[in-house]
């Protein structure tokens, strides 16, 4: 699914008179200086100027995804050619900026490969993945797949990838024929599974991708956004849960320690500029939805979120520290920088 239908759908999903009680917005952001979000264990101290910087200098567009480097540092991905990598320490002080030639830059991971840090940004326009250096050299490069499911590169639209133990790389095709792509080191192609359907196995917006080690035993959570769902799966394609979350488009998922980390929009409003944050503990069950509902389970049904802060516009990756601070990138928000939430 490409972004402008996505956006449709999301106003398509729209709740006739649906107001959520308690549903708060801040006329100027201001408002939100300092103010506590989240529920039990995990709630947060906002704080909406970490980041900022000289936008004549270091513009950004969509502010798509963010990851921790080795050294501490944050490293941000926009799909601004002029500088599509920005580096950052963890006070939001600019340390270095690279990048022109990623104009569909959508999904940043970093994997650590002989005691070296490397990114696999995903670029959708380019319809390729590209693995740099952290200083932003080029090494490898993922094209088109050339298999009979892709009959030109333009159904090729890949969202995220995910970097198991061994080296492989795993691809998720989320705006495109939604099929999840199983690579070894080489760049060669194991499997594919997954593809657009309407069966459990099957996708309808592949949009995110990790690994989860938590059990011990390696597994890939993928996103099913369109349908407020993760999906587990073996290392080799095989469906072995499915998590659902109702109200959430889920963009990607991450993992640190015990918990699975969200960011998504709240898929029951009509209205653009909406979301929250999603926590889940070591047993998959919603914790803390900052900017969001308190989570109630009935029945052991996880009853369906909504947005109650007005804090978030289209929240689209979130990144924890070693601090357990979380920093929040966001699309389609009106080209702002990250948002700092400081754990209290």
């Amino acid at each position: 699914m490409i972004r402008r239908k996505f956006i449709s759908n999301l106003t398509l999903c729209s709740l006739a008179g649906f107001t959520p009680k308690g549903l708060l917005e801040a006329t100027n952001l201001l408002e939100y200086k300092d103010v506590i979000i989240g529920h039990h264990s995990h709630r947060y101290k906002v704080d909406l100027n970490w980041g900022g910087l000289d936008s004549t200098q270091y513009p950004v567009n969509d502010c798509h995804e963010m990851v921790q480097d080795s050294k501490g540092r944050i490293v941000l991905l926009t799909n601004h050619v002029k500088n599509n990598v920005i580096i950052y320490n963890k006070e939001g002080q600019l340390e270095e900026v690279w990048g022109t030639e990623f104009p569909g830059a959508h999904g940043l991971t970093l994997s650590v490969e002989g005691g070296a840090d490397f990114l696999y940004i995903t670029d959708n326009e380019r319809h390729e993945i590209i693995k740099t250096t952290i200083g932003g050299k080029v090494v490898q490069t993922f094209p088109v797949p050339n298999t009979k499911e892709y009959k030109e590169a333009g159904q090729y639209v890949p969202t995220e990838t995910a970097i198991a133990e061994n080296g492989d790389i795993y691809v998720a095709d989320g705006y495109g024929l939604q099929y999840i792509l199983h690579y070894n080191a080489m760049g060669e192609l194991l499997n594919i599974f997954g593809g657009k359907g309407a069966g459990p196995e099957y996708f309808d917006n592949a949009h995110g991708i990790c690994i989860d080690r938590r059990s011990g035993v390696e597994t890939l959570l993928i996103t099913a956004r369109m349908r407020n769902q993760l999906k587990r799966f073996s290392m080799d394609g095989k469906l072995l849960e499915i998590i659902d979350l109702p109200g959430a488009y889920i963009c990607r998922p991450v993992i640190h320690g015990d918990h699975v980390y969200l960011a998504t929009i709240w898929s029951g409003d009509g209205q653009p500029n909406t979301g929250f944050i999603s926590i889940l503990d070591k047993n998959n069950q919603l914790i803390s939805a900052p900017g969001g509902s308190t989570p109630i389970y009935q029945d052991g049904k996880l009853q369906s979120m909504f947005q109650t802060l007005k804090i978030f516009k289209h929240p689209h990756d979130v990144c924890i520290d070693d601090h357990e601070n979380l920093y929040v990138a966001q699309w389609n928000a009106g080209k702002t920088y990250p948002i700092k939430l400081y754990r209290v």
